[in-house]
């Protein structure tokens, strides 16, 4: 029988993982995700060993359904609910398709009932595909690696001393999971900012065309998603943009709110 040390593993990589995916992915619930990754995060900090559903209920965000299933796996090793999904072709194969950058639950639905199920099977479709849904095809196995904290320090130093190279003015800083001091991450948050972009200014494209324009120069951008005139998003590299005056609080409560969303690729 799993010891409750298995438990806050379980609900952080199943339950989230897959229970939650499955709720977003294939039933389409997204109230549900939710609940299942709030509750997963919770028990992940609770500093004691949980012994019971009913112990783990006492904490925000821990129902009754979820406490049910806590006293399941400790009692079965198991969860009945997550056997079935991973026995369901239908739910595994649009779960794994959701994996693919660029690829939704619609499309990922769409795709299965087409006969798609695998990598292999995207290949044979690629002419169907986007270019956002290639370039997550061509780097599938890359997008699944974490990145270890010693490569993202060099990452750090290395983008850094490029936007300086640019424009000394640059202010900049990676936040996200490495700001956290996590062990590795699964991209690089940088947000950046510049003394001549204020709240009281237009936004100003040319900021950020630069920093994109300079990492293709020098051969640190490969592939390009989209790309917009005011706003960018590199992956696994994220660009973040904001105001000076709303950067500096950005930094300490860690809200990045002018997400880019034109992904790029990178090349260590």
């Amino acid at each position: 029988m799993p010891t409750s040390v298995s438990v806050v593993l379980v609900l952080k990589l199943l339950l989230v993982a897959e229970l939650a995916n499955y709720e977003k992915n294939v039933n389409r619930a997204i109230h549900k995700y939710n609940a299942y990754r709030k509750a997963a995060s919770t028990i992940a900090k609770y500093p004691h060993k949980i012994k019971s559903g009913e112990e783990a209920k006492k904490l925000d965000g821990v129902g009754a359904k979820i406490a049910e299933k806590i006293d399941e796996f400790l009692q079965t090793g198991k969860l009945r609910k997550l056997e079935k999904i991973r026995n369901d072709d239908t739910s595994s194969s649009i779960n794994f398709l959701t994996r693919v950058t660029g690829i939704g639950p619609a499309a990922a639905r769409k795709f299965f009932e087409e006969g798609v199920k695998t990598l292999d099977d995207l290949k044979k479709v690629e002419h169907k595909l986007n270019h956002h849904q290639k370039i997550g095809l061509k780097y599938f196995e890359e997008f699944e690696k974490r990145i270890p904290r010693a490569e993202m320090e060099k990452m750090e130093a290395l983008i850094l001393a490029e936007l300086k190279k640019i424009y000394p003015e640059y202010i900049g800083t990676i936040c996200g999971s490495y700001r956290r001091g996590a062990a590795s991450s699964g991209d690089i948050d940088i947000l950046l900012t510049h003394p001549n972009y204020t709240s009281q200014t237009e936004k100003q494209p040319k900021l950020l065309h630069a920093v994109v324009d300079h990492l293709e120069s020098i051969g640190f951008v490969t592939d390009t998603l989209s790309k917009g005139d005011t706003k960018f998003m590199v992956r696994p590299l994220l660009i973040f943009l904001n105001a000076v005056s709303c950067w500096y609080l950005d930094v300490v409560i860690g809200n990045e709110v002018s997400v880019v969303n034109a992904p790029i690729l990178f090349s260590p």
